[in-house]
């Protein structure tokens, strides 16, 4: 199934907790055995491949310049747990606009195959992407002095000439400020994450000040 995605608390009236979450990455999760007869998910299983890529197709169909651009991205794909719709497979889309900061959250139902609900909200921060660790690192690699840090930290712990953000260990959090007086504020408003960088040692890069804010493409330096 891929990695399970925890779901962080999502600040911001209207917006239930959720359930039952499958990733979307590219490719297969699963395959049937050669000949087996696919059997009708249950109301209860989770989501299946080929259900994950339908609702994405169905969520994103108004949505895919903004996607291909770099505006909107696509978050997850989860089964929605709407007790009143019990019988029915029905998954919940979650997408970002960075124009906007807004979480866009579309309900497909897959019998159906169009979008049923769509919710639209500000100030909530879903956790990142995959995509969106690996965007933030290219942010960072593109900073005159963090990026240089980077690559001189990699190539001492063992790695060589690094070549792209794809070769370093990443793992992101949501960041919301707490009192910050610099451009790090308008985080929570914004996408913002700290991202802490593995290097091939096994080590941990000291990103503790840093933050990348991926609404406005900068990086913050926390004071302290």
């Amino acid at each position: 199934m891929g990695r399970r995605l925890v779901m962080l608390a999502l600040a911001g009236a209207g917006v239930a907790a959720v359930a039952g979450a499958v990733l979307f990455v590219p490719g297969e999760q699963g395959s049937q055995a050669a000949g087996a007869v696919p059997r009708t998910p249950a109301p209860e299983d989770p989501l299946t491949s080929q259900e994950v890529a339908r609702a994405t197709a169905i969520a994103s169909a108004g949505s895919r310049a903004h996607m291909a651009a770099g505006r909107i991205e696509l978050l997850y794909v989860e089964r929605d747990d709407d007790k009143d719709a019990p019988v029915r497979r029905r998954a919940d889309a979650y997408l970002y606009d960075y124009g906007t900061d807004r979480l866009i959250v579309r309900t497909v139902d897959l019998g159906r195959g169009r979008v049923v609900r769509e919710t639209v909200t500000r100030g909530v921060q879903p956790p990142p992407s995959t995509a969106a660790e690996t965007t933030a690192a290219e942010l960072l690699l593109a900073h005159r002095q963090y990026g240089k840090g980077v690559r001189d930290a990699f190539a001492k712990a063992g790695g060589g000439r690094l070549g792209s953000a794809a070769e370093l260990g990443l793992r992101g959090l949501i960041f919301t400020p707490t009192g910050e007086d610099g451009p790090a504020r308008r985080c929570g408003v914004h996408r913002c994450l700290r991202l802490f960088v593995r290097l091939p040692d096994g080590t941990w890069l000291d990103t503790s000040r840093i933050v990348v804010d991926l609404s406005a493409k900068k990086i913050h330096t926390l004071e302290w």
